[in-house]
């Protein structure tokens, strides 16, 4: 699915910054004054409408000069038509300097990076010529939306950019029969005057200090603040009126139906029907946007998306769905956030859903047949604990917030005299992220392998090389064995005593998802934290010739979000680590408080990740 621009962001705006009353201002962006931003919507009663944007802003620093200088302003080349377009520099001595018409160039949209795509959105891009600090660079359009996505329907949800906003409104004139439903948060409610006929509604930002976007935080829309506004009453309404216009492009072809039956012939229950459709879609049907017209929120029929073997997630959804109804499974279409969105506004909109995936009530099931390397069974990790709309019933529903997600690592490290090394580790990484990592290596030639061994020896500070040994990349299931095999020039130096580091991460280790739990170090926003299991054994084997002097202290922790324990055992000459880490966590977010409560427990397994062993080489 095409997430569909806000009307407010129809140019680029950069969305940082929570809504709270009195905040450190470390995100405000003092390059630009936005002195006004004045939105105005004039929708009509089949959901048609029309937008007049005027708004200018003034070149505080030259850093911002270069991205200043052009605006861009987004549109559908089938639903929409640009009525006009007028902009112009004001100079800090009134001097006035046009942007003349061949300064105003019509380019299509960037595609995706990630997948193939073809859509007809396009945008005009406004280039200032002689832009200079202390300018000020106005624009004012008027865009006609010809053809709504939801008939009889409107939807919007806006933020602002991260500076100073001296005006910033979104004026809404609507019929007087479509009530204007809105969600609001940091935006305040100003009274206007209607005509016979009309509604009109009136919000102004309120501006103030912004605060950065924290690592891994949840999106700005959850706690920030945001306007959404809608028709529709509820979701429900919401979902019929996607139903509406997909719901008729899952139908059961004879060619589906014969499909299905063949990829399910001899399966005794539904879910290894539902399994077996999943991964053939998931394999067989390439991801490719095409988002042309209402092709943003439209399917196209499930026999097109056969017969072409590609599609987006929309096309994905309609096609698993008839071949689940093929062989009397029910599914339903869910709309779902795709990123970082973890809150639906109470005003229904189409901007909050990016995404559909495919749910089966009788299973309890959801899946996600555009994520070709996630098994059957189990969601990208982005869609956990996530909010659903089921358009079938058009209940609210929600994710699963927790999966298995499973590390073992087994290492053998044979340190000679001279503090060369040889190592052989087996990796087995099982659950959710098995298929992650099969896929990976599978798509990966037997030279950029090896390759890979040699840049994980140098992100550890070695000079080093070695292989991988694939394993079994075409398998199925939820354990996946891998392996490397490796040497090092440089792993201890000797003579004299040394510390021999403990902990190495081969790949995402044990070391990697806790370092990684840091990457603030104090937290005022929601963020995400998906539970994981990991268990490394490491033995190290000293030659003749070096002594060990001394081992960490074995360490326990439990609490309410880790259990962790680490054992450091002497035999002759070598050492075995054995560490053993479990983050159990309820949900798919981590709270500020939360990260207060567990950054102690963080702090004692990063003190015991780098304990060393004390040796001595003659």
């Amino acid at each position: 699915m095409m997430l569909r621009q806000s009307i407010a962001m129809l140019f680029s705006l950069v969305l940082y910054g929570p809504a709270c009353a009195v905040i450190a201002d470390s995100g405000t962006d003092s390059a630009v004054i936005v002195d006004r931003y004045l939105q105005h919507v004039m929708v009509n009663p089949e959901g048609s409408y029309v937008l007049t944007v005027d708004m200018a802003s003034t070149i505080m620093e030259q850093r911002a000069v270069q991205g200043a200088a052009q605006r861009s302003v987004s549109y559908n080349a089938t639903l929409d038509e640009i009525i006009s377009i007028q902009a112009h520099t004001v100079k800090p001595d009134g001097r006035v300097v046009n942007v003349t018409a061949d300064q105003i160039k019509d380019q299509q949209e960037a595609a995706s990076s990630d997948a193939p795509m073809f859509h007809d959105t396009r945008k005009k891009v406004v280039v200032y010529p002689d832009v200079e600090v202390g300018d000020k660079l106005a624009l004012r359009y008027v865009l006609k939306r010809n053809m709504p996505l939801f008939p009889g329907h409107f939807e919007d949800i806006s933020a602002s950019e991260f500076v100073l906003n001296k005006r910033f409104d979104l004026i809404y004139d609507m019929p007087g029969s479509m009530p204007l439903h809105a969600d609001a948060v940091g935006f305040n409610a100003i009274p206007i005057d209607s005509p016979a006929g009309r509604k009109r509604y009136h919000w102004r930002y309120v501006d103030g200090p912004n605060q950065r976007i924290e690592a891994d935080s949840v999106s700005y829309f959850d706690y920030g603040k945001r306007l959404a506004v809608s028709t529709f009453a509820d979701y429900r309404a919401f979902a019929r009126s996607y139903q509406a216009r997909a719901g008729d492009k899952a139908l059961v072809t004879p060619a589906i139906a014969e499909l299905a039956r063949t990829l399910t012939a001899g399966l005794e229950n539904d879910r290894a029907k539902a399994y077996a459709l999943y991964d053939w879609v998931r394999d067989s049907i390439r991801y490719v946007a095409v988002y042309v017209g209402d092709g943003g929120v439209v399917p196209h029929p499930a026999s097109t998306v056969l017969a072409n073997r590609y599609g987006d997630c929309k096309d994905h959804t309609v096609l698993l769905e008839a071949m689940l109804s093929a062989v009397g499974i029910d599914s339903t279409p869910a709309l779902i956030n795709g990123g970082d969105a973890y809150r639906l506004p109470s005003a229904p909109s189409l901007g909050i859903f990016n995404h559909v995936i495919n749910y089966i009530p009788g299973l309890d099931l959801y899946l996600d047949s555009t994520a070709s390397d996630i098994a059957a069974g189990y969601l990208p990790s982005a869609e956990l604990g996530k909010p659903v709309l089921l358009t079938k019933t058009g209940m609210l529903a929600r994710t699963p917030s927790t999966q298995s997600v499973r590390h073992h690592n087994v290492a053998s490290y044979k340190v000679q005299a001279d503090g060369t090394m040889s190592m052989a580790l087996s990796k087995t990484t099982g659950g959710a992220i098995a298929e992650q990592f099969r896929r990976s290596v599978r798509d990966t030639g037997p030279a950029d392998r090896d390759m890979a061994v040699e840049r994980m020896f140098k992100n550890m500070g070695q000079i080093g090389s070695g292989s991988m040994e694939p394993g079994n990349v075409h398998g199925k299931g939820d354990d996946y064995v891998m392996g490397f095999n490796g040497n090092s020039e440089n792993f201890i130096y000797l003579p004299g005593p040394t510390g021999v580091s403990t902990t190495f991460s081969f790949w995402g280790g044990l070391g990697d998802a806790v370092f990684g739990m840091l990457g603030e170090k104090q937290r005022t926003q929601d963020f995400t934290c998906i539970g994981y299991e990991f268990g490394d054994e490491a033995r190290f084997e000293f030659a003749e010739g070096i002594d060990i002097l001394a081992l960490p202290q074995p360490f326990q922790l439990k609490d309410d979000y880790f259990t962790y324990d680490a054992a450091y055992i002497r035999e002759g000459n070598s050492v075995q680590v054995r560490r053993n880490l479990k983050f159990h966590h309820h949900s798919a977010v981590c709270t500020p408080k939360d990260f207060r409560r567990m950054h102690p427990s963080i702090q004692r397994i990063i003190r015991d990740l780098n304990g060393q062993i004390i040796v001595r080489g003659a």
